[in-house]
């Protein structure tokens, strides 16, 4: 028997499969016509859903929001960068955006795991200003111009080599990267560790009780976000081939928070549909006029008024629903929706 928590993760699994499925045709379509807007912009999309993923492990289940994620997401873009120029390797540039982010969440988590609810949210914003500013006011790095002319690079498996140059190459790496994150992440979610997370998001108090770690797993946890920003970032200048310190500003930790709200907080996969979405609405929107903001915080608005745990929340219950009443058998197929709930009449006897 698995818990709710176990079948709808396995509900995730499924819309991340139709995911993938859609990207899959995105690429082949783009692959047979030539276009490469729409690959770019997917792969742009897919970078910073690497972005959300993070915000939503801390917002979701520990119950941490973050306003300074946008702080490790530019730390590997940067560090990623740097690498390119000096050698053009992409996995030594991955390699050195991953120590970075390590070494820089493990940190930041000293810091800002030291408050709780509102003071963690403004101090994890006050880490980020601080390295953008330190970063828009170094001249080395390019100061507020940011840094231009990433070489582009050969991603080599073996024999086999992919140019970050090519549309639908570099947005397949880009999807197998973000998507190998999401099963890393979900993976862990469905361990020990995702039910102490859980637990803190919950009632931080009665988790010592347990026998576990506050600080230990709330640092955990914030490592591992500031790892997954950190790597999705080292993509950016690949695909750009420019960094800038915009990446480090509130704008970009705000849209990472505004993907999870739309995906709906706590599934990982919704803020992976949320973030291509908001992408997506931003050029269309954008393209329109250029008061585009305008017309995305009135989404916003009424998806949080009308839509509190966002678009996966209208699918994923439904397809856990179908999932258990597969896995019960036919005798089941006319239980209720509540998994919890297992209708039982009265003076029946089983």
């Amino acid at each position: 028997m698995h818990d709710r928590l176990t079948q709808s993760m396995r509900a995730s699994h499924l819309l991340a499969a139709f995911f993938v499925l859609a990207a899959l045709g995105l690429a082949a379509t783009g692959a047979a016509t030539g276009d490469s807007f729409y690959l770019r912009l997917g792969t742009e999309a897919l970078i910073f859903a690497g972005l959300a993923l993070s915000v939503d492990l801390l917002l979701g289940y520990s119950g941490a929001l973050s306003l300074g994620q946008a702080l490790y997401f530019g730390v590997g873009a940067y560090v990623s960068a740097l690498t390119l120029m000096k050698v053009p390797s992409f996995w030594l540039a991955m390699g050195a955006a991953f120590a970075a982010s390590l070494v820089t969440a493990i940190i930041g988590g000293l810091i800002a795991n030291r408050v709780r609810g509102v003071y963690f949210a403004l101090i994890t914003f006050g880490l980020a200003q601080v390295m953008a500013k330190v970063v828009y006011n170094t001249r080395e790095l390019g100061a507020s111009d940011g840094m231009i002319g990433i070489p582009v690079v050969e991603i080599g498996f073996g024999p086999v080599s992919v140019s970050a140059g090519s549309p639908a190459g570099f947005f397949l790496i880009v999807l197998a990267i973000i998507m190998g994150l999401y099963a890393l992440t979900a993976y862990l979610v469905d361990t020990p560790f995702g039910r102490v997370l859980t637990a803190l998001k919950a009632n931080e108090r009665r988790v010592p009780f347990l026998g576990y770690s506050v600080w230990r797993a709330r640092m955990a946890a914030y490592v591992l976000a500031g790892v997954i920003a950190g790597l999705s970032g080292a993509l950016y200048p690949m695909l750009r081939g420019f960094v800038s310190p915009e990446l480090m500003f509130f704008a970009t930790s705000g849209n990472a928070v505004i993907s999870v709200v739309l995906g709906g907080v706590g599934t990982l996969i919704g803020a992976i549909y949320g973030a291509v979405l908001l992408v997506v609405l931003k050029s269309i929107i954008g393209s329109w006029t250029e008061h585009h903001l305008i017309v995305i915080g009135l989404l916003f608005m009424l998806c949080v008024m009308f839509l509190p745990k966002g678009l996966a929340g209208l699918v994923r219950p439904r397809i856990a629903a179908l999932l258990e009443r597969r896995k019960q058998g036919p005798r089941a197929g006319a239980a209720p929706a509540d998994l919890g709930s297992v209708a039982v009449k009265p003076g029946s006897t089983s």
